[in-house]
């Protein structure tokens, strides 16, 4: 939030222009016409622009960035130095100028203003800011130009820090019918995110995230015989440490049950009032507090010490009425090694108290408007003896006190106070109450409060402080959820009762942090679960999963990956037309933009020929060229009429003339001319005339992949599996190729088997006749090698996957121009998320090859399809993206290093940073993630197994690796048990001496599944157990009656 008083210091701002136009509208941000003009110099989009860069938030900004350091007061400085610092009069700055200038004038000569960073990373900075707003090339900027990335890329992360503040339901809400016959008083939940919820007549059920009911309990005597008097619940706390449910109940008592059967254990009676809210807390390993506000106002405080003890001592008292055991206030007091305490402190019912231990306060509130909040100490700053045995010490132990001024603090809230909530990590505490406005205070200012959030039209029954998301959840009595940000105090999220379709009046609600759910109860139990951003959604469930640790990248598929040497970073899209820039060194966010094709998705990218600009490709056949440093879109190419989906793009370069390829659903080539002094007179631009061949005998499906090889040569790829090489420079047709049916091919009738999904050119074999060097991932997901000469011959087929169904889906090469044969590998990933390193150094290089290339590396890195591979050459890195919305980073060893959008950084020049040797968590506990064995491949029945022993053993498969590899099977470990055995009968030896004489002993030990103590309850108490009702009785059948004299006279016997 901006402070008004930074409002008036951009208005003192003299700008040398004093016409000031409105700011540009989101639709004419694409547009760089509305960009280059008097607008850019204007204080109004200034204040716009660096709005957020001291408070920007921490998942959008890089380290140390040179743009950080500009702000509004330096801006006016650069202003006038930008004229003074062009020598040449030219209106614009080149590199060393600009370099020049941000040295001088932000006070940075000598690494003096940026503390902590070297000079040379200093100086890399700055060249790259000015390679970011010369995204033309030309070598030179404007101050025009300068304003404008400034105010676009600010703006854009404003946008993002918006984005990442968003909240949604899953709407409507998941609702059951709850077995309740009197109101819910209460709801709570468990470590695991189950929901507890007790009505007043002491039901007490237990529900999933889902709306399903796990088991319901008691915390009455159901087997009372005297039914006449019910018992009032007033109220329901857990004592988790003790494994213990408190109740208050109507009778002034405390009861205690056991929080696994829910059998009662004991309680307290005889309290002065009845106990309307409870609350427990633990302040040591045997000790606690029981706190319990009444209707007086008072806040009543047991201090027990020996906790254990007591309740022990307790349960063995005798029992009232034969249900629980029983011992009065009054005797608790004498006997056991308890303090009672008694505060006088609200004028009216107690509507809400907390104990907080972290800062030894009560907080309590109620409707009186002139003790509507109190935070106070639980003992007073003087102690009261509370020794002796006579009857009027007893008494006073009872007697309500006021606490003295220095011991709490009072607010004033007008119409009182109905819920709060306390964070001590943010050190707020949220108020609401019957004037419908949430509240936030500084606990130890009680004055004024920090902010007034207003939207409620009705009194406001609940709050929840979620200290992880910066948010407050508030739930007024008309069903109205509104999600607030603490930082800005700002309404995120209003959820109506038209959206949730929760029907019925208010009774109880409660937000788990665990399950990321909200559980509102009325005439009817209902569950809102939250959409989380960094976590997989369950398909079938549509919430959460219980692995809460798996990390995303983006909340949709990501469909593509790039990285830009020029300025170390990495550019992911995804189907929700979201692009997003990451620091490769750290794996940080830098910066994201979305809507980038609307609502379309985002299918495919590439770079310029310098690197400064990106064109994406999408579903809704459009191309466009970004400055994707600052989210502008710089130009936008597209057909006339009838525009399909793009599947790949491609950048060429030919005779000093530079195009956009693109390919798709419309079976055609499209050439757009790349000119940069184009771009300022046509905004939309349309192809080129497709080539006469290609209209007469071009691809008959969709064209899925393109590939470029210097000088002149295209490939193109299609879904029927027929790959085109054309002659750019004619237009023509080079070759046709069309791939036999492989031996030993089984047809699996899978969609899409004869489609080319990738096409990857051997560029330092371009000019080599004999070479294979073109490669193809299909079709039928075998990889084929051709030579694109003399009319196209392939060289070499071998399956890309081990996997039995699975297709190729994305490859990449390392491969230089230089015609350097010794290390290029090939990496493939594949539909099921397995990824492959091939060693092709020499293959099919003077002749074809029947057996497939040197298999270096094989791993399974994503759950989902591989959708694209990106590798960064110069560290031996590979990033994979795929479609369960992740994108990882590898080397080439298959090393995991981390997942773009972790909560941890990485550094790619110290391995000790690096995940590995952990996999991804989805990875590891997916089924196909386990290695196949004969066993589970043939399916073998028991018997096969049991006698399979008579036929010989099975061995363990084997693969072809670079490095020699070692394999122990059955008959060898056999053998080697058996030379143990005689080696300690003969020689006397030790089991350890044995051990260190053979290693493959001690190779079998540690293969052993050894079984761990875990800790906790076993798995025989952990067994489910339902009661055995009694067989029906079966009555017995009717016996017929005949009349000897009679053959028709026939009677049935009751």
């Amino acid at each position: 939030m901006m402070a008004e008083n930074d409002f008036a210091g951009a208005s003192s701002l003299d700008f040398q222009n004093p016409t000031f136009s409105p700011i540009c509208s989101p639709d004419s941000v694409g547009n760089r016409k509305n960009l280059n003009s008097p607008l850019c110099e204007a204080k109004d989009v200034f204040t716009l622009t660096f709005l957020h860069i001291e408070e920007e938030d921490d998942a959008f900004s890089s380290t140390a960035e040179i743009e950080e350091q500009i702000n509004i007061e330096t801006l006016e400085q650069l202003k006038q130095a930008f004229a003074e610092a062009d020598a040449n009069q030219s209106g614009q700055l080149d590199l060393e100028e600009f370099k020049a200038l941000l040295k001088q004038r932000l006070y940075i000569k000598g690494n003096k203003r940026i503390p902590g960073i070297s000079t040379v990373l200093l100086e890399n900075q700055i060249d790259s800011l000015f390679m970011k707003i010369d995204w033309s090339s030309e070598g030179v900027i404007s101050w025009d130009e300068f304003c404008t990335y400034m105010q676009l890329e600010y703006a854009e992360k404003e946008d993002s820090y918006l984005r990442s503040k968003e909240v949604s339901f899953h709407l409507p809400a998941k609702i059951q019918n709850p077995q309740h016959k009197n109101p819910i008083l209460k709801i709570t939940d468990t470590q695991d995110g189950t929901f507890i919820a007790c009505s007043q007549d002491g039901m007490v059920t237990f529900w999933g995230a889902n709306v399903e009911l796990k088991e319901t309990k008691y915390v009455v005597n159901t087997e009372a015989k005297n039914k006449q008097k019910t018992k009032w619940i007033t109220d329901f706390v857990i004592m988790a440490q003790w494994k213990k449910v408190l109740v208050g109940t109507g009778d002034r008592e405390i009861q205690f049950f056991d929080a696994s059967s829910y059998k009662p254990y004991c309680q307290i009676s005889s309290l002065e009032t009845v106990p309307l809210k409870l609350d427990y807390c633990a302040t040591g390993s045997d000790e606690c507090l029981i706190l319990y506000g009444d209707s007086d106002g008072c806040i009543n405080i047991l201090v027990i010490n020996s906790v254990g003890e007591c309740l022990r001592t307790w349960n063995k008292l005798p029992s009232k009425e034969g249900f629980i055991a029983e011992i009065s206030l009054s005797d608790a007091i004498s006997k056991s090694k308890i303090q009672f305490i008694r505060w006088k402190v609200h004028r009216d019912w107690v509507q809400q108290l907390k104990y907080y231990h972290e800062i030894g306060q009560v907080i309590s509130c109620s409707n009186h408007q002139e003790t509507a909040l109190v935070i106070g100490c639980t003992s007073g700053s003087t102690r009261v003896d509370q020794g002796g045995n006579s009857n009027a010490e007893k008494a006073k132990k009872t007697n309500a006190r006021v606490r003295l001024d220095a011991d709490q603090k009072v607010f004033y809230v007008y119409k009182g106070v109905k819920c709060f909530d306390f964070s001590k990590d943010k050190n707020i505490i949220v108020t609401g109450g019957m004037d419908r406005i949430v509240r936030l205070w500084n606990p130890y200012v009680s004055d004024k409060p920090t902010a007034m959030l207003r939207g409620h039209n009705a009194p406001i029954f609940y709050l929840f402080i979620a200290n992880d998301e910066n948010r407050v959840f508030s739930l007024s009595t008309d069903k109205c959820i509104k999600v607030w940000d603490i930082l800005d105090h700002n309404c995120l999220l209003t959820v109506r009762p038209k959206g949730h379709k929760i029907r019925g009046d208010l009774q109880a609600c409660h937000y788990s942090s665990a399950a990321k759910s909200i559980a509102i109860a009325t005439d009817q139990m209902a569950i809102l679960n939250l959409k989380l951003k960094n976590r997989r959604l369950d398909a079938n469930l549509s919430r959460p999963t219980k692995h809460a640790d798996i990390t995303i990248t983006h909340k949709e598929p990501v469909t593509c990956v790039r990285f830009n040497p020029s300025f170390k970073q990495v550019i992911t899209c995804s189907e929700s037309s979201v692009i997003k820039l990451w620091d490769l060194e750290t794996g940080t966010p830098i910066f994201e933009y979305g809507d980038a094709h609307g609502d379309s998705a985002i299918t495919c990218m590439t770079f310029d020929n310098t690197g400064r600009r990106l064109i994406t490709g999408g579903r809704d056949g459009i191309l466009k060229i970004w400055n994707y440093n600052n989210g502008h879109c710089l130009k936008v190419l597209k057909k006339e009429d009838d525009n399909d989906e793009i599947c790949d793009i491609t950048y060429v370069e030919m005779n000093r003339n530079r195009y956009v390829v693109s390919v798709g659903w419309d079976k055609r080539i499209n050439i757009y001319s790349d000119s940069v002094t184009d771009v300022n007179i046509h905004h939309v631009q349309h192809p080129n005339p497709n080539w006469s061949d290609d209209l007469k005998h071009g691809h008959n499906e969709d064209i899925l992949s393109v590939a470029q090889c210097p000088p002149n040569l295209l490939a193109t790829s299609g879904y029927d599996g027929e790959v085109i090489v054309w002659n750019m420079v004619s237009g023509h047709i080079f070759c046709h190729l069309s791939a036999p049916i492989p031996r030993e091919y089984e047809d699996q009738s899978l969609d899409g088997d004869l489609s080319i999904n990738k096409l990857l050119f051997i560029q330092s074999r371009a000019y080599n006749k004999d070479s294979a060097s073109l490669i193809a991932s299909g079709p039928r997901a075998h990889i084929h090698f051709w030579n694109v000469f003399q009319g196209g011959t392939l060289m070499a087929q071998f399956p890309g996957s081990t996997t039995k169904g699975a297709m190729i889906s994305t490859m990449a090469i390392t491969d230089t121009a230089e015609g350097n044969e010794d290390d290029i590998m090939l990496i493939v990933g594949d539909s099921f998320g397995f990824i492959f390193l091939f060693d092709i150094s020499g293959y099919c290089l003077m002749a074809a090859e029947e057996d497939p290339p040197e298999l270096i590396h094989t791993w399974r890195g994503h759950i989902d399809s591989i959708t694209c591979i990106e590798l960064v050459e110069k560290h031996k890195l590979l990033m994979t993206a795929s479609n369960d919305c992740t994108v990882r980073l590898w080397n080439f060893d298959g090393d995991y290093i981390g997942t773009f959008g972790q909560p941890d950084s990485w550094d790619i020049y110290k391995p000790s940073t690096y995940r590995h040797p952990m996999v991804p968590y989805d990875v590891l506990i997916d089924p196909m993630s386990l290695p196949t064995h004969p066993v589970i491949e043939e399916k073998q029945n028991t018997q096969q197994i049991i006698h399979e022993g008579e036929n010989g053993h099975l061995k363990a498969p084997q693969f072809t690796f670079k490095k020699e590899q070692f394999y122990i099977d059955d008959d060898q470990i056999a053998k080697e048990l058996h030379k143990l055995q005689s080696i300690l009968k003969d020689e006397s030896l030790t089991e350890e001496q044995a051990k260190a004489y053979k290693g493959k002993w001690l190779r079998h030990e540690k293969t052993k599944i050894k079984e761990i103590d875990r800790g906790g309850p076993s798995d025989y108490q952990m067994l489910k157990w339902s009661p055995i009702q009694e067989p029906p009785v079966i009555p017995k059948p009717k016996s017929m009656k005949k009349n000897k004299d009679d053959s028709f006279d026939i009677t049935l016997e009751i």
